[in-house]
C-alpha cells in the first residue's frame, strides 16, 4: 500500500518549512564548545594623563631659575602631590573588579580561567 499523498502546503508545514518555505540550517560548531584558555588583552578604557598643568608649571620654573630646584620647591612639591594623589586614585579604580559596564578586565579574567582550567577529558 502507499504513503497517502498529502497537499503540499499540508507537508511544508508539518516539516517546519512553511517559513520562508525553507527550513532553518542545521548549526554545527567547528570545535567543541568549551572556553579558552585565555581571552586577548587590551585596554578598557584609553588612559588619561595627570598632572600636566603643575608638571609644565614645574618646568617652567625651572626653565625660569636655569634648573636650580631650591626657588621652584613649592611647584615641585605641588607636582609630587599631585602625582601621589593620581596614584591612589588609580590604586583605587583597580581594587574595583568591575568596570563601569560591568565587565571584568582582560586580566583578571585570564587569572581565574587559570585558576580553573577547563576540563578537556571526563575520569
Amino acid at each position: 500500500m502507499a504513503a497517502p499523498a498529502y497537499p503540499g502546503g499540508v507537508t511544508r508545514w508539518v516539516s517546519g518549512q512553511w517559513r520562508n518555505k525553507k527550513r532553518p540550517p542545521a548549526l554545527r560548531p567547528p570545535r567543541p564548545l568549551a572556553l579558552a584558555d585565555k581571552v586577548a588583552s587590551r585596554r578598557e578604557q584609553p588612559t588619561e594623563a595627570t598632572c600636566i598643568t603643575e608638571m609644565s608649571v614645574m618646568m617652567a620654573c625651572w626653565k625660569q631659575n636655569d634648573f636650580n630646584d631650591a626657588p621652584c620647591a613649592e611647584e615641585i612639591r605641588m607636582f609630587y602631590d599631585c602625582v601621589a594623589k593620581a596614584e591612589k586614585e588609580h590604586k583605587n579604580q583597580n581594587e574595583d573588579t568591575l568596570s563601569s559596564r560591568g565587565n571584568l578586565p582582560s586580566s583578571k579574567v585570564n587569572k581565574l580561567l587559570k585558576r580553573f582550567p577547563q576540563i578537556t577529558r571526563y575520569v
